[in-house]
């Protein structure tokens, strides 16, 4: 008979938001596969929990992973958890659930802290729907097709981001949705230096060009409004076209995007551009 593997949600920064469950079954599963086994030795040893370590991230190949399922048919119990927060969301530990269903290994989740939850919930931002878009493609290309799809999106979407990277995301995002769109920019939530800056994304962009950024950013944007769906002008379709070409498009492409989007014919833009 096989084990069963756990999926444990860790503290997203306070280790005063640990579990009795959490810490009930980090005791007794047979081993823990981590992100980063460093990381999660801090979190056994603040507990002063000994349990064999078995690492497991984005690099791991398909060979350690199966190693793992292996254990678990055999019928030990295996817990995962990643450095902080729930694993297996944006996470790669999303790999082990995939293959433990698909091998009929029974899962458990045993809830824990979301950065993603939380942040929506002090954003201050509908949180009647939202949608995790994680972090942002980095080429211009992927990233310019990312965010055209979500042009339209009505729901608020979250997104992760490191602090080297925010001052080139937040300008993208100003770009395609326009500096009045509303943004919560939650860092380092439940850590000493927590703080959430409501503002436009024009004001965000001003802010940061005069304040470094710090910390794991997580950034809830409000979503387009309900009523705004009215049909675009050509002039405002080819304002996309552009904006999707200087961002790295080829044009052909880019045209063929706004079309599908807004109803145009891909030649017309193209011609007009």
């Amino acid at each position: 008979m096989s084990g069963t593997f756990y999926v444990i949600g860790t503290p997203i920064g306070n280790l005063e938001d640990i579990t009795l469950r959490q810490l009930d079954t980090l005791e007794k599963v047979d081993f823990l596969c981590a992100e980063d086994t460093r990381v999660t030795l801090k979190l056994l040893n603040r507990f002063e929990i000994k349990k064999q370590l078995v690492s497991f991230h984005e690099h791991s190949s398909k060979a350690d992973a199966q190693h793992i399922i292996d254990r678990l048919l055999a019928g030990e119990s295996c817990g995962i958890v990643t450095d902080a927060g729930m694993p297996c969301i944006s996470d790669p530990g999303e790999v082990l659930v995939k293959m433990c269903a698909d091998s009929g290994i029974d899962i458990k989740v045993v809830p824990g802290p979301s950065a993603v939850v939380s942040a929506v919930a002090v954003s201050g931002l509908s949180t009647r729907r939202f949608t995790f878009e994680g972090f942002l493609p980095v080429p211009k290309k992927e990233r310019a097709e990312r965010l055209e799809k979500l042009r339209g999106e009505t729901a608020v979407m979250v997104f992760y981001e490191a602090p080297h990277k925010l001052k080139t995301t937040l300008s993208d995002l100003a770009e395609f949705f326009g500096g009045e769109r509303r943004i919560s920019l939650c860092r380092e939530l439940t850590k000493i230096h927590e703080e959430v800056l409501r503002l436009t994304l024009a004001e965000a962009v001003t802010y940061y060009n005069e304040n470094e950024p710090r910390g794991e950013y997580v950034l809830v944007l409000e979503g387009a409004q309900e009523n705004s769906g009215g049909e675009l002008t050509i002039e405002e379709a080819m304002e996309q076209v552009r904006k999707l070409i200087d961002m790295g498009e080829k044009p052909t492409d880019a045209c063929k995007a706004v079309a599908k989007e807004t109803g145009f014919r891909k030649s017309e833009l193209y011609a007009l551009l």
